[in-house]
């Protein structure tokens, strides 16, 4: 007989009222979107109830609109920076051992390396030997008891450049702080859901929806933001002037016929800041007030204690934005940049600090702007795609199998509606394949009501009664209906896994979509036939 304990009806229907609850939002999306960012903000807002679910079906690129961006991280850059970083501990080395190898100099070469020459080459070896003291193991798991330096001698020169297996564990660091950093930059905005993903060894694919323009996007993430803070060895010099070993010419920001010759090594750099705000110099004018962490402020502190009355250059990406004079010690490691800044600058480069720096420059290889117009096209495209699949179905289920098909229609409306509740209550992005996805499963929905149903008839064929014909046909085609939709469900696991972006959407609804319409099918659809079959008792049925 059919029979259904009462603790399955409650959970069937707990998980039914459940997902209706959790895609309810969606109804009334600008509404529920209007609550969530004054949620955000702190703020009240009267646009939905708070004691309702308020999560959101995520609108991709090309239904809401934005920018799409393709960038190629330069992590030659961080081997440029690493060798420069490294030459000051490479020459205190060498010169407490003048007596044996000569007096040193940096010769010209590649941007990667260090070239070396002693003026007594036959202590070539010696220097070799000094500076072994300065390799490290590679920080990774691939390269364990591998050295981070190779140093060798070459046209009686010492070359210092970073080992494969160091250039191999630097680039997969660059590459996961730049996605890192951008990410950051780009939620400091308050953007909805952006798509950051790397994409080869060197590519970061950025999809922001809701911002204005690919240039808007690029401003917002293109700068590297590199900030130093550098001894000034002679201000206000021109172009021709020279920088010797160990030092560089820098134009200055508000005057870039103006040049600066700084000590190349910083005393403090960005990677040590905690945080910075826009703010007011003591004039009024616009600036950032910024914060070190305990090791920057110990030797920021140090160094404006050591040299009250010198310069002291505030070098951003290759620009020194200001200089001046230490005039007395700061501790406590805080501060302020000024400048020529307006408020909107200096709100912008305190979010650039917050977020850090990027650890190399990016080359863009594509941008696209997504205009709001083409995404409501799309969305109202897909309302069309859906509402005409959705009704053909309904139509045809209802004309084949009269009241079962009723029923199995009322199971594909909740079917539908537990589809938005999972993507609401994952944060999945909606995107014009995944609509595609969505469409695909109202058709494919009904195959398991389909096959219980034609059982039904053959089992009703054979005389049995309507109560066992009932059940006979949901027992016999189980097995057809698992077989069939967890090859699907494979298929959509492997798109996932194995696709990007585009794919991946499809994949997504493809897949909840599977979980649903089984679970109704074979759940809410018999649960409806068992209710109205006890409350009706007919001795003849018609599927």
């Amino acid at each position: 007989m059919l029979q259904i304990a009462l603790w399955k009806r409650i959970i069937v229907w707990v998980l039914c009222i459940g997902g209706l609850l959790l895609a309810l939002p969606n109804a009334f999306y600008s509404r529920v979107e209007t609550f969530n960012d004054a949620k955000v903000l702190n703020e009240t807002s009267d646009k939905w109830a708070s004691f309702l679910p308020s999560s959101l079906v995520n609108l991709g690129l090309d239904l809401r609109g934005g920018a799409h961006l393709l960038a190629e991280v330069q992590v030659s850059d961080v081997y440029e920076q690493r060798m420069a970083a490294l030459w000051p501990a490479v020459r205190d080395i060498l010169r407490a051992e003048r007596s044996k190898v000569g007096t040193i100099r940096l010769q010209k070469g590649k941007s990667d390396e260090l070239r070396i020459k002693l003026s007594n080459p036959n202590e070539i070896g010696t220097g070799i030997n000094l500076l072994q003291a300065l390799a490290k193991p590679v920080s990774s798991v691939g390269s364990i008891g591998k050295l981070d330096l190779d140093i060798a001698s070459e046209d009686d020169e010492i070359i210092v450049r970073l080992s494969d297996a160091e250039r191999r564990a630097t680039d997969d660091r660059t590459m996961q702080q730049a996605l890192e950093i951008i990410r950051r930059r780009i939620d400091e905005v308050g953007t909805r859901e952006p798509t950051i993903q790397r994409q080869g060894s060197d590519r970061i694919l950025i999809q922001v929806p809701g911002i204005g323009s690919a240039s808007e996007l690029k401003q917002l993430i293109g700068t590297t933001a590199q900030l130093t803070f550098q001894p000034v060895i002679a201000a206000r010099v021109n172009s021709e002037s020279l920088a010797g070993s160990g030092q560089e010419l820098l134009p200055a920001l508000d005057d870039p016929s103006e040049f600066y010759l700084l000590d190349a090594g910083a005393v403090v750099t960005g990677e040590e800041l905690v945080d910075a705000q826009p703010s007011f110099d003591q004039n009024g004018r616009p600036a950032v007030n910024f914060r070190f962490n305990p090791s920057g402020a110990r030797k920021f502190g140090d160094y404006t204690a050591e040299n009250i009355g010198n310069p002291f250059a505030i070098v951003l990406d290759n620009e020194v934005i200001s200089a001046p004079t230490i005039q007395s010690h700061i501790p406590g490691g805080s501060g302020i940049i000024t400048g020529s800044f307006t408020i909107e600058e200096s709100t912008e480069l305190a979010i650039l600090l917050r977020a850090g720096a990027l650890p190399a420059g990016l080359t863009f290889l594509e941008e696209r702007t997504v205009g709001p117009e083409l995404g409501a096209d799309s969305i109202q495209a897909g309302k069309v795609a859906c509402i005409v699949a959705f009704g053909a179905v309904l139509v045809f289920m209802a004309a084949s199998y009269g009241l079962f098909g009723l029923f199995a229609n009322v199971a594909l409306l909740i079917n539908v509606g537990l589809i938005f509740g999972l993507l609401s209550g994952i944060g999945a992005t909606l995107t014009l394949p995944g609509i595609a996805g969505i469409v695909l499963t109202i058709g494919m929905a009904v195959d398991a009501n389909v096959l219980i149903f034609e059982r039904i008839r053959e089992e009703l064929v054979s005389a049995k009664g309507p109560a066992r014909a009932i059940e006979l046909g949901y027992e016999k085609a189980m097995s057809a209906i698992l077989d069939a939709n967890i090859t699907t469900f494979i298929a959509a696991v492997i798109l996932f896994v194995m696709g990007s972006g585009p794919v991946r959407g499809f994949s997504i609804t493809l897949g909840l979509g599977i979980i649903t319409s089984v679970f109704t099918a074979i759940f809410v659809t018999r649960l409806l036939v068992v209710m109205w079959f006890e409350r009706r008792r007919p001795k003849v049925i018609e599927v």
